[in-house]
């Protein structure tokens, strides 16, 4: 998977890590509290394949960065001893085996948890389906979650914002149902269902309740697709009224996405479908710092798989060892959250944390000048105080 440039920075980490105790115990010098990170709760049952006392984890290599971002994970996951195994295998956005991309989804299936690089979706080629609508239907991951936290230490225009975007992953504009009726001609479809936007608006309800949250916003277009919104809104309201301890307003997507750049402070847990969760996650992500340093996860009733918050890939950054690595590894710290690893995932937070917001360790996006592997070095050298024979 690495170039030759990628193996000597695994090698050099390697090297300034020898002697590095497994097993940990966490040190009282930074905590997560202390940055107010809380680990994720599901409402969904986690299913993962464990064998000896540790868990075996499919690795999709994605494109861009997301080849390099992984090594990296696998390389603070060995340092901080965390009892995962990673069953990897390259795909991206050239990939048209479809033995490779049936394997792909053999592997989740096995294995019950993904943690992937984005994948590109191709948009000159009418007959090219993405491969991330195919993993999301394919394995009927039905909620999107990104949580746009704001970071200390991270220079953005609105401080302390703590906002939760919750997306419908599987219908919508997202069902690849568009056709030439004649020449000049194109018919899309957009699917709306009851179920789904009822399965959505209870997870959101849900993920709400469990993390504290007082507010669920429902974000739609009803005033124009009457129907089709009109479904999902109703569907939230009929959830909301379950919820009376929660508040719930609802919301056009345009004055949404006005408010959110104007006003960000008034939400609390947005609920959308497929469309409007891609563009207003993305939104909402830019006004923390960018896709470098949000994480994201796509959780279904069987299987889940965690990437970054964003769908951009990077690949301008692909080879530069300048891409910001705190969006991929807070991903896998998500992905420990949710298999039970909540110790090796605080601890890698933690890490992650002071380096960015208290050292001051931080990439071009972010204003810095560390390179990726400066940056991963200096998380792993944080972690060796936390550990202990």
């Amino acid at each position: 998977m690495a170039a030759p440039m990628q193996r000597s920075m695994l090698k050099l980490l390697r090297s300034t890590s020898t002697g590095l105790k497994r097993s940990f115990c966490v040190s009282n010098r930074v905590t997560a509290s202390s940055f107010s990170v809380p680990s994720k709760n599901y409402s969904t049952e986690p299913h993962y394949s464990k064998y000896g006392g540790r868990t075996t984890v499919t690795a999709l290599t994605g494109d861009g960065v997301g080849p390099e971002l992984l090594s990296y994970v696998q390389e603070v996951f060995r340092n901080a001893g965390v009892p995962v195994d990673f069953e990897e295998l390259e795909i991206n956005g050239s990939t048209t085996d479809e033995n490779t991309l049936r394997s792909a989804l053999l592997s989740v299936q096995r294995n019950g948890i993904a943690l992937k690089g984005n994948i590109e979706s191709k948009f000159d080629e009418p007959g090219f389906r993405s491969m991330n609508v195919e993993l999301r239907t394919k394995l009927e991951l039905f909620a999107s979650v990104v949580w746009c936290k704001s970071i200390p230490g991270v220079y953005t225009r609105h401080k302390g914002l703590d906002i939760i975007m919750i997306r419908e992953n599987t219908e919508g504009e997202y069902s690849n149902l568009e056709y030439e009726i004649v020449p000049g001609c194109i018919e899309n479809l957009k699917i709306i269902t009851e179920a789904k936007s009822t399965k959505i608006a209870k997870y959101a309800f849900e993920f709400a309740k469990t993390h504290g949250r007082k507010k669920v916003t429902a974000i739609h277009k009803a005033n124009i697709m009457k129907l089709g919104d009109g479904l999902f809104l109703d569907s939230c309201r009929k959830v909301a009224s379950q919820y009376p301890d929660i508040a719930f307003n609802d919301m056009i997507v345009d004055n949404a996405s006005m408010q959110m750049v104007s006003k960000p402070h008034q939400f609390d847990v947005l609920v959308m479908p497929n469309l409007y969760g891609n563009i207003l996650s993305n939104i909402t992500a830019g006004l923390v710092g960018g896709s470098g340093v949000v994480s994201g996860m796509n959780i279904g009733d069987d299987y889940a798989v965690f990437e970054m918050g964003t769908r951009s890939s990077g690949r301008s950054l692909k080879g530069k060892n300048i891409a910001n690595p705190t969006g991929m590894l807070l991903a896998s710290c998500d992905m420990l959250d949710y298999i039970g690893y909540n110790s090796h995932a605080g601890l890698i937070r933690d890490s992650v944390m002071k380096v960015m917001s208290e050292d001051k360790v931080q990439t071009p996006d972010l204003g810095g000048q560390a390179t990726t592997l400066e940056v991963v070095q200096a998380i792993i050298e944080d972690i060796k105080p936390k550990t202990s024979s």
